[in-house]
């Protein structure tokens, strides 16, 4: 529940404002006649992604328990941290610029008089933030089971709502470059987990037979089927019974992103 109340809350967050930004755009021209077009796209976009998650979903679980599901849930993991590594490092780089690039291409859009631009626009962007949710549930719910899932997500996706009404409607100042900051380094976390995942799959399968033997089990303090030990697994990659690779993939991974996550961010704040 906790890892997709953190990705449906970022995701919301970065959505709502490109959706935001664009209405807002148009209302300063006096083009809100084009407010129908943008929440068009958004509507096609959020319908495709959930039905791609849907269908993913449905498809994998009628191999529930054989070797295919586990080769797909091993693509999953691999794309889901991926994704979400470059998305948040992206983010960070173009928080600034989003707004501005938006708003040049609304107007060639308004400029040329294409309604089926500005509807494509806003699928596009919100698209985009649809699929990467997608892929990052279904790699929660291979992980950890799908308890928790959906009430997670829809408390995520209202807090990220209510912000946006905060930030846009109520004038609140909320500092967006912070928020993205710390959400980004929680979700570099939640990737290393799928970094070890992906290990432990690979070793499952036998695709992988380096430091394969458990190093220790602490099942019996903490089991991954108990509800803090799937905050813990699904949130901090923990493992009750991790191998040596799994482990140093982990804080290979953990120590380089965050690293490098830490890096970009004193940069662009000597930039400021």
């Amino acid at each position: 529940m906790v890892a997709t109340f953190v990705i449906f809350l970022r995701e919301g967050i970065e959505a709502s404002m490109i959706v935001s930004i664009l209405l807002a755009y148009l209302d300063r021209i006096g083009q809100r006649q084009h407010f129908r077009d943008v929440l068009v796209g958004v509507a096609a976009a959020l319908v495709l992604a959930t039905a791609g998650g849907v269908a993913a979903y449905l498809t994998i679980r009628a191999y529930a328990g054989s070797r295919v599901q586990t080769i797909f849930e091993t693509c999953t993991f691999v794309v889901a941290a991926v994704v979400l590594t470059y998305m948040t490092f992206w983010m960070r780089s173009h928080a600034r610029s989003v707004g501005s690039e938006l708003r040049t291409r609304a107007e060639a859009a308004v400029g040329r008089g294409e309604r089926l631009g500005l509807g494509l626009l806003a699928f596009q962007a919100v698209g985009r933030e649809g699929l990467e949710t997608a892929v990052f549930t279904l790699a929660i719910v291979f992980a950890t089971g799908t308890r928790g899932v959906l009430a997670g997500g829809a408390l995520g996706l209202l807090v990220a709502l209510v912000m946006a009404f905060a930030i846009y409607r109520l004038g609140r100042k909320i500092n967006l470059g912070a928020f993205f900051a710390w959400i980004g380094g929680i979700l570099m976390v939640f990737a290393a987990g799928l970094v070890a995942d992906t290990v432990e799959n690979l070793q499952q399968l036998g695709w992988v037979h380096l430091g394969d033997h458990p190093l220790w089990d602490t099942a019996h303090w903490l089991t991954e089927a108990s509800s803090l030990g799937d905050v813990f697994h699904s949130l901090f990659g923990y493992a009750q019974q991790p191998t040596p690779l799994q482990l140093g993939a982990y804080l290979a991974y953990l120590a380089t992103a965050l690293g490098a996550f830490v890096l970009l961010d004193r940069r662009s704040r000597r930039r400021v």
